[in-house]
């Protein structure tokens, strides 16, 4: 078995929608976590849409994000099938910094925020590149950034879009 140079030590990372296919499709480049769940890691990390939807998104939250999507990439927020992929891996990303909390201490004062989707008092993960799969991946999540075995990563690497 042959793996994609660019997806050797590929991590997963499970979220619960919307805010999985936000990170796909949606323009979503930060992902908060109360900790720092990547430590010194930086690279591909596969996207797992949780069996579970986001108790913290509510439809009125998602809904304020996709008004940003479609003011941001000045076209309309349609329905897409993906938005229902639960259990399934739905793309990869690039994980190319973790920023602290701390981070953000004059952030208010200087704007420095790195992205509208960071949260207060969280780690953010910044993530670039999203490629999302043709077909979801059915896969079954954990918590925290994990290895994916090679097996697994070479059926992304057939099914990236």
């Amino acid at each position: 078995m042959t793996l994609r140079s660019d997806l050797e030590g590929m991590r997963i990372l499970t979220v619960r929608q919307p805010w999985a296919w936000a990170i796909i499709h949606g323009g979503k480049d930060v992902e908060n976590r109360v900790r720092n769940i990547a430590g010194d890691y930086r690279g591909p990390v596969a996207i797992h849409a949780a069996r579970a939807d986001a108790e913290d998104a509510p439809e009125t939250v998602w809904w304020d994000h996709a008004d940003w999507y479609r003011a941001r990439r000045a076209q309309p927020l349609r329905w897409d099938p993906t938005w229902s992929d639960r259990g399934a891996i739905i793309g990869v990303v690039d994980l190319v910094d973790v920023l602290p909390p701390s981070y953000y201490d004059d952030a208010e004062a200087n704007e420095a925020w790195c992205s509208e989707w960071a949260m207060p008092g969280h780690w953010q993960l910044v993530l670039e590149n999203p490629r999302p799969l043709a077909e979801p991946i059915p896969y079954r999540g954990a918590l925290g950034l994990r290895r994916l075995d090679d097996e697994t990563v070479a059926r992304i690497a057939e099914v990236l879009a």
